[in-house]
């Protein structure tokens, strides 16, 4: 019988009181991993109010207090990485070592989160006038949540929620309804680390628990990762009630290939790019900008590496790419593959119509790419989120950076190239919020931040490092005057 998801409240695992549930579906195999509750509204209330009542006593806690919960789930995470890396496998598709590399990401966010004591501190200046000193302190927000995407479910949440608890709020996290096993997992994890009542919790549904979050008036802070409208929805709605909101959206991430680049490294490193993962990331390589006398060898190689890579179950060793995460999701992919043949872009590998003898019921597609792609088109300006990757050629390396900045995403660019000169000019004019020079996923480390430009993030203040504590905290600024007649006689 397929496991039903659970909320955790209050420190307490419960049933949902949903009348609706979603199928939680291998997507090689085909397989009913379980079922998730659209939790009602009530239930998220139960949450906000859980974690509202925890705040006053969670704020008071010292922070050098506060991180040794942390310190606890960190190594719990460390001694379940492969049973939590197998399940995200088993829900979300991709390779068991990519599954390893995301909870490594995971854990590193919760090591930095620990160094809160030293992150939190304030600024102080004495005799801003005479006699008179002034100083910034930073609080907590209150209680804050996430609303998590499937394509990372073990990562993404680390981003935000450990930095939120060391911080002092309180917390909420909403997985993905694709993906909530994962959670799950953690969430007992958590649950053995010993937070205090209502300190951390777990409300599983879909649109109507979110809009929940951001409605509910106890709730300060959201954070969010997935598609650019629905960011945008989010970043609206929750503003709209007072919330402060960071809003991570989509992506089409190009990478530029000079003449004078280490091909070979280049053609490894943007395969990995845009195939890793079956190409649903943030960060996952869309476009390739060949310049000048690159476009013929690349464009070469990089077809024999899409056709070479091993495409299946990602529990099973030497598979290099899994499915992608719903039939749906498969059926949209080929569909803008079609669409791109239509709009006139030559289709050098065609991955559709894959079938995986031992996984008949899979969501399997092989890489594709698809060549003189223009931006104009669909399939050019559209996130596929899926391992299709596009190729255009150029004569200069200024019209590559003009096609780099020329789309309403912002969230990553890489050049390849063995000129310091071309790269400093590149990471100087590029508009995008991370930048690759010779590396194909520019993701940063878990002390900078996650950012993105334009249409890929909606807000001010990123997932990671500083961005977090500063959304996670707000300034408080304090003007003292303490007179010498008021004080005792020693």
């Amino acid at each position: 019988m397929a496991e039903i998801v659970k909320n955790y409240i209050n420190n307490e695992w419960r049933e949902s009181q949903a009348t609706e549930y979603l199928d939680v579906i291998n997507p090689a195999t085909g397989e009913l991993l379980g079922k998730t509750p659209l939790s009602p509204r009530i239930e998220l209330d139960e949450a906000a109010q859980a974690a509202q009542a925890a705040f006053p006593g969670w704020r008071r806690t010292p922070a050098n207090e506060r991180i040794q919960f942390l310190f606890r789930l960190r190594q719990l995470m460390e001694e379940h990485l492969e049973s939590l890396a197998r399940t995200i496998t088993m829900e979300c598709g991709k390779t068991l070592e990519e599954s390893r590399a995301e909870l490594r990401r995971a854990i590193e966010n919760i090591e930095v989160a620990c160094g809160i004591p030293m992150l939190m501190k304030g600024e102080m200046s004495e005799d801003i006038a005479a006699g008179i000193d002034e100083l910034m302190i930073r609080q907590p927000v209150g209680v804050c949540a996430a609303v998590c995407p499937f394509n990372f479910p073990g990562m993404i949440p680390f981003w935000f929620m450990p930095y939120a608890l060391a911080c002092g709020n309180t917390y909420i996290v909403k997985p993905s309804e694709k993906v909530p096993m994962t959670m799950q997992l953690i969430f007992c994890l958590i649950e053995e680390a010993g937070f205090p009542k209502g300190v951390v919790n777990l409300v599983n549904g879909a649109k109507e628990t979110v809009d929940a979050i951001l409605e509910h008036p106890l709730i300060r802070g959201i954070s969010f990762v997935g598609s650019t409208p629905v960011a945008k929805h989010i970043y609206a709605h929750g503003a709209a009630h007072g919330k402060r909101v960071q809003a991570q959206g989509g992506a089409k991430n190009p990478i530029v290939i000079l003449p004078d680049a280490d091909i070979e490294m280049a053609v490894r490193i943007a395969a990995d790019s845009a195939f890793g993962c079956a190409g649903q990331r943030c960060l996952a390589t869309s476009l390739v900008i060949t310049v000048g006398e690159a476009r013929h060898i690349f464009t070469e190689s990089i077809c024999d590496a899409a056709v070479n890579r091993v495409v299946g179950y990602g529990l099973e060793a030497g598979v290099q790419m899994g499915p992608v995460i719903t039939p749906q999701s498969k059926a949209r992919i080929e569909a803008l593959v079609e669409k791109g043949k239509q709009e006139g872009a030559s289709l050098l590998v065609d991955g559709r119509n894959c079938h995986i003898s031992k996984y008949p019921a899979g969501n399997f597609i092989r890489p594709t790419i698809l060549a003189n792609v223009s931006l104009e088109s669909e399939v050019g300006r559209t996130e596929i989120f899926g391992p299709v990757l596009g190729l255009i050629h150029v004569d200069t390396i200024d019209e590559a950076i003009a096609l780099v900045n020329s789309g309403k995403y912002g969230n990553q660019a890489s050049l390849f190239t063995t000129s310091g000169y071309a790269a400093r000019r590149f990471k100087y004019e590029a508009d995008a919020g991370n930048i690759g020079i010779n590396i194909g996923i520019a993701a940063p480390m878990a002390f900078y931040p996650f950012s993105g430009w334009r249409e890929s993030f909606f807000g001010d203040l990123h997932g990671q490092g500083m961005d977090a504590v500063e959304f996670f905290t707000q300034k408080k600024v304090v003007v003292e005057r303490w007179p010498k007649e008021w004080s005792r006689k020693f």
